[in-house]
């Protein structure tokens, strides 16, 4: 079905080129040939999976008090004790110049916001989404992402600046991962990946035709456009390959019914991210910790994960924020210690293979501040066991995004800067 012409007036193409635009195409999409095998697999895999807490942590329960390898656990992180020689905390990191409080913490993984993307040359494309562009179709899913406690997720972008839905329904996320489709589902699927080629094609030209008659400022959109079309098509070509592909079976099954409080959720998708790594189901994956509505099922926890944040040092507020807090940190090491105990190659644990960022791009709730945000990698075959500090010295600070470049390089990518990086952290290894 050929597009009139009339219907392709400069307004309108731009607002559609925003219906087809998903990531755009780069070279670092197609893996190197030596790290793959002829049947598409990876070899030796990296996986990266980035957690953040939308409210962040409370620094003085957050942050050693020393540096070094000697150093004592803060008391929120009392539940890691045990896999103390397995992540590195980073003190000092942040996004040089962000503000904004809660409207800043979507810079988390990225250090530039939504806002500021255009100036930018790669806008504001998160870590996990770079990394994910690496991977390209070696695994079913680029990338995962999985939100709990409702709201934006807020952590994967772009580079058109658009937010990347999160999945925030445990039997949806599961299916995804290990439902099989039926055949006549499968078909019907088949069928629109086709349309949708055909419309891509007859797009494309179109907007060939529409060259003729641009400016040079529209011809550079429209070459941003291009290259949207370009990773669509390969979206789609990515969805055909593994459309008939079984999916993995696994011996896992949720409780019934089905929980539907924050207490009882929050281990489960922690659960499902482990599945999906050990099934290469996806190498990529972030996880959006929010609050809750209605009761959090959280024992000794009376209000809201927003409010408590807010505490103002009173007393009872900061027990119950510390009672929420410690819940994460042990839910996290919970699932540090599983990826540990599952060996994947070589007698490789997974947690070596898996490079883990828990963290959040808010400083203190209390205070909205976007400074000094807390930051704990773990695993990913780097060298453990450290607290880390890196103090600003007058106008001259290190970026957070240095940690992200040393995060990317380490998953495969040859790159020397991301996002407000000023070059890879010194001291990591």
């Amino acid at each position: 079905m050929k597009i009139p012409q009339s219907h392709l007036e400069r307004r309108t193409f731009l607002r559609g080129a925003g219906a087809f635009v998903a990531l755009p195409f780069l070279e670092s999409l197609a893996r190197p040939l030596s790290a793959v095998t002829a049947a598409g697999k990876m070899i030796d895999p990296m996986r990266m999976v980035c957690i953040g807490l939308n409210y962040g942590m409370h620094p003085q329960g957050f942050f050693p008090k020393k540096t070094g390898r000697n150093y004592k656990l803060s008391y929120l992180l009392e539940p890691l004790e045990d896999l103390k020689n397995d992540f590195t905390i980073f003190s000092h990191l942040d996004h040089p110049g962000m503000k904004g409080g809660h409207e800043a913490t979507h810079t988390y993984l990225s250090g530039v916001r939504a806002d500021m993307a255009k100036s930018m040359p790669e806008g504001n494309i998160s870590m996990d989404q770079k990394a994910a562009e690496f991977v390209g179709t070696a695994t079913r899913y680029q990338s995962m992402q999985l939100n709990v406690g409702g709201g934006d997720n807020g952590l994967s972008w772009t580079r058109n600046g658009v937010s990347i839905p999160a999945v925030s329904n445990l039997q949806q996320m599961f299916d995804a991962l290990f439902l099989e489709t039926d055949q006549a589902h499968k078909r019907r699927l088949a069928r629109s990946y086709k349309l949708n080629s055909s419309i891509l094609d007859v797009v494309r030209d179109d907007a060939q035709d529409l060259q003729k008659r641009l400016s040079a400022n529209d011809m550079e959109k429209l070459d941003e456009y291009f290259t949207s079309v370009r990773d669509v098509e390969k979206r789609l070509q990515m969805s055909e390959a593994w459309l008939n592909k079984p999916k993995p079976k696994v011996d896992y099954q949720f409780p019934q019914p089905l929980p539907t409080d924050f207490y009882e959720k929050v281990p489960l998708y922690y659960d499902l991210m482990k599945l999906a790594l050990m099934t290469d189901s996806t190498h990529v994956l972030s996880y959006s910790i929010n609050g809750w509505s209605g009761d959090s099922g959280l024992p000794g926890v009376t209000q809201g994960y927003h409010a408590l944040t807010h505490h103002g040092q009173d007393p009872s507020r900061l027990k119950e924020l510390t009672i929420i807090e410690t819940f994460h940190a042990k839910q996290f090491a919970r699932f540090l210690d599983d990826l540990k105990r599952t060996e994947v190659e070589n007698q490789t644990s997974l947690l070596d293979k898996t490079m883990v960022l828990f963290g959040s791009g808010m400083g203190n709730a209390s205070s909205h501040s976007n400074r000094d945000l807390p930051l704990l990698l773990a695993g990913g075959g780097f060298t453990h066991g450290e607290h880390k500090d890196y103090p600003k010295k007058g106008d001259k600070q290190t970026p957070a995004c240095n940690l992200y470049v040393s995060m990317l390089q380490k998953f495969g990518l040859e790159i020397d800067n991301f996002g407000t990086s000023s070059g890879t952290l010194e001291g990591l290894s």
